[in-house]
């Protein structure tokens, strides 16, 4: 029998107790490589805290407590400590991430790195492979492109991880597109969906999960994301006067989360805005049951893993024409890709509410393409083959 390949991957976003939905899915997917025939995997989570005194600020409590190495869901996750510089930090950031992690696994030996994140997982990986003298590779998810990808304090990383990388994936063919756009050759990149739990995900009894919510009767309209700018719940928010008796949840929380009550008041729709605050990922499949529609007309995405979660729990979704929103279209019953506007947004709304689709039939738009299993088949063969080369 060959010996396992051995994998060391570097993930900032992975959950923890203190943020059980950080980064849920780079756990999935790293679940269902370590499940691969062949893989040994050595996860390394690094843990970014301010310096000495911000440190010992209660918001970072939680941080500071967090176990150095943790067994979690069958995996041994080891969570290193750098120095994060808040808000002005960025730049320095791959170089802090790559000191712990090299501390963290000094007595261990690999065949590849593996980076879950492009930044400052990929520029970070690209040091420690350089140290330890092996290949490396790097996944983009939406904002490690579209932002670090472009911002004059990180985008050279970002570059230079793409061009020394032995392999690269992106989480859909439009990411694909944006990293070619700064540099990146397309050639080395391979699209890589996300998966999808059908056990969990799936359509189920849209009354029962209305009134275990303790919602009424009155159409429902959702959004899963961070309260933050990108995400658009503003102009959901903005869409609901041409939206007479539409309730809006939004299940996050975030910076803007003020802002969006003070417009709800601001338009007279205070009362049909509802704001949940984090929803654990256990919870979200009721949720999505729940919905009429979910709305997320984001400026800029991947290929988002509520667009998925929505679509095969049998609920259309109404979305902007970022990342790989158009790569999700099947049948158009399932997906409306509109303009981001509150015209275009409510339009769309009302089209959905006039002929609901079949729950089965929304769910069936997604054909089998976003699945556990496959991702990790694929990220072990995307590995193997940065080891070969």
């Amino acid at each position: 029998m060959p010996s396992p390949l051995r994998v060391l991957s570097i993930a900032t976003l992975f959950p923890d107790a203190a943020r059980p939905n950080f980064g849920l899915f780079v756990e999935k997917s790293l679940r269902a490589l370590a499940a691969q025939r062949g893989i040994e995997l050595t996860i390394v989570a690094p843990v970014g805290l301010p310096p000495f005194p911000l440190s010992l600020h209660r918001r970072y409590r939680a941080l500071r407590e967090l176990p150095t190495t943790e067994q979690r869901n069958g995996l041994t996750i080891f969570r290193p400590r750098f120095t994060l510089i808040p808000r002005y930090g960025a730049r320095f950031n791959p170089a802090r991430v790559a000191r712990a992690v090299l501390g963290a696994v000094r007595d261990r030996k690999f065949h590849v790195v593996d980076a879950q994140f492009f930044y400052p997982d990929g520029p970070a990986a690209m040091r420690v492979a350089d140290a330890l003298g092996l290949p490396f590779s790097a996944k983009a998810r939406g904002a490690d492109i579209s932002h670090f990808g472009h911002d004059p304090a990180t985008r050279l990383q970002v570059i230079e991880a793409g061009v020394k990388a032995a392999g690269l994936l992106a989480v859909s063919e439009a990411m694909r597109g944006e990293m070619a756009a700064i540099g990146i050759d397309a050639q080395k990149v391979a699209v890589h969906y996300t998966g999808i739990d059908i056990a969990r995900f799936h359509p189920g009894d849209h009354a029962a999960a209305r009134a275990a919510l303790g919602m009424d009767d009155a159409p429902a309209i959702l959004t899963v994301g961070a309260l933050i700018p990108r995400k658009g719940q503003a102009l959901v928010i903005a869409a609901l006067p041409a939206l007479p008796g539409v309730h809006y949840w939004l299940a996050g929380a975030g910076e803007e989360e003020a802002r969006y009550r003070a417009l709800a008041r601001e338009l007279g729709v205070e009362t049909r805005v509802h704001f949940l605050g984090p929803v654990a990922n256990a919870d979200l499949p009721q949720l999505y049951r729940a919905a009429d529609a979910v709305v997320m007309p984001s400026a800029s995405e991947g290929l988002a893993n509520a667009w998925v979660e929505a679509l095969a729990c049998g609920t259309p979704i109404v979305i902007s024409g970022a990342g790989g929103a158009a790569e999700l279209v099947t049948s158009p019953v399932a997906v409306r890709i509109v303009e981001r506007t509150p015209q275009a947004i409510a339009e769309a709304v009302k089209t959905i509410f006039a002929a609901p689709p079949a729950p089965a039939e929304v769910a069936a738009s997604l054909a089998g393409r976003f699945d556990w299993d496959r991702n990790g088949r694929e990220l072990a063969d995307h590995l193997r083959r940065c080891a070969g080369a």
